[in-house]
């Protein structure tokens, strides 16, 4: 059985039309799947609980990269094979121990200095698992990638995605208890993930079995700290006012932010699923170092942009349209009172898109240190900003503190991805 469905996952007559409809599907998947379990989980549980699980995936993303360690655009655009996959997986090994530490840490934190109840505890660090599956098994995707088959790793992430949406719906609605149901679909993501990750994986590599080899995983850790603290303050960042919002407000404010926040969420993921299959070809089209090769990258730049662009003017006008009705009747919560609140998160979510675009390239040209400090920098301004925007200010204070950081994050990108690119081609000259 195991064997028919590695042969059902690989089966395509075309792979890279194939690459581009599941990587749609699984980013479509990822999109909804928060938005549909708290709709189910508004009705089921009500907006306290909705808030829960609204900051448990802010705080759960934040810990998922501290297990991939930013690790996988390296390892898919590794086309030269510096590091074996034996290596890359003793590392997420050692990364995922990692994420587990820390979200206890920061669980405990939470009970100790902000009051979260033992429920709200257990949710969290339930939910901080679920990612945790996610960050382990995209290591065996991104050697999927590396070797030319992304389509199978998406096809793997869609069926796991679909699983654990309806699994945790059905728990909700069975259970009506938020710590059940995320430990039941912790359970059952953990059983799929074996089934179609990891069994798929060992057809793509010479062994399974992790290398922790000190030499080379400390080389990969190095050559991944900027990458990671990049994605890791990208997270932060782009959750900053999820997480004022849990200091200065309470739950039921958690909610409604994470109602509207939601399709601000989906316009960076549509812009994903366009970007993350061609990270490999980018790559192979950098090393080539030549002036054709050049000009070539810098007319795909500029035409992803445009396309980020049309995505963001596009959710603007639904925004300001039917956005507010649409997520009224899909959470069952009034939100007429915030509709200049989604388009301003709308506005941010563009930004936020343009953001992670810029972030990958200039991971792909190995210009990794840039992006420390360009997080570096709106990071402090997170944490100074959160406490003068939120507190008193309420959600426009929050929607607003949102575009401003994903303005300042994707202009400081924008400029240390064409420094990079203008000295390489300096040198190349």
């Amino acid at each position: 059985m195991l064997d028919r469905i590695v042969r059902l996952l690989q089966k395509t007559s075309n792979i890279e039309r194939s690459t581009y409809i599941w990587n749609a599907v699984s980013a479509t998947l990822l999109a909804i799947q928060a938005p549909v379990i708290l709709a189910v989980m508004t009705r089921t549980n009500g907006d306290i609980d909705a808030g829960i699980f609204s900051i448990a995936i802010a705080i759960a993303n934040l810990m998922m990269y501290v297990g991939q360690y930013g690790i996988r655009r390296f390892q898919a655009s590794d086309v030269r094979e510096q590091f074996s996959f034996e290596e890359y997986h003793g590392m997420r090994i050692i990364t995922c121990i990692a994420l587990i530490v820390m979200s206890l840490l920061y669980c405990a934190y939470g009970w100790l200095e902000k009051g979260y109840s033992n429920t709200k505890f257990a949710a969290i660090f339930m939910v901080c698992m679920l990612k945790m599956i996610q960050a382990y098994s995209d290591v065996f995707h991104g050697n999927m990638q590396q070797k030319g088959r992304f389509d199978v790793a998406a096809k793997a992430t869609s069926a796991r995605y679909a699983a654990e949406i309806a699994i945790f719906c059905a728990a909700l609605i069975l259970t009506r208890h938020l710590f059940w149901s995320a430990l039941i679909c912790v359970a059952a993501s953990a059983v799929l993930m074996f089934i179609l990750s990891v069994n798929t994986g060992r057809h793509y590599c010479d062994s399974m079995k992790p290398s922790f080899r000190v030499p080379a995983i400390k080389e990969l850790f190095i050559a991944g700290f900027p990458l990671f603290i990049s994605m890791f303050l990208n997270t932060y960042v782009g959750n900053a006012p999820k997480y004022a919002i849990d200091t200065y407000l309470n739950d039921s404010m958690q909610a409604v932010f994470g109602f509207i926040f939601m399709p601000a969420f989906v316009v960076q993921i549509a812009a994903q699923f366009i970007f993350n299959p061609v990270i490999t070809s980018y790559a192979h089209m950098w090393s080539a170092h030549s002036e054709e090769s050049f000009k070539a990258f810098n007319k795909r730049i500029t035409k992803m942009c445009a396309v980020i662009f049309g995505l963001t003017v596009l959710g603007l006008v639904v925004a300001a349209t039917i956005g507010i009705p649409v997520l009224s009747f899909i959470f069952a919560v009034d939100l007429s009172p915030y509709k200049t609140d989604l388009c301003i998160i709308m506005l941010g979510g563009g930004l936020l898109a343009y953001a992670t675009y810029f972030s990958t390239v200039i991971a792909i040209i190995r210009a990794q240190r840039s992006l420390i400090i360009c997080y570096g920098i709106v990071s402090i301004m997170a944490l100074t900003l959160s406490g003068i925007f939120v507190d008193g200010r309420g959600i426009r204070g929050a929607t607003c503190m949102y575009v401003l950081l994903m303005g300042v994050l994707a202009i400081s990108l924008l400029a240390a991805m064409y420094a990079n690119i203008r000295r390489e081609k300096i040198k190349a000259e």
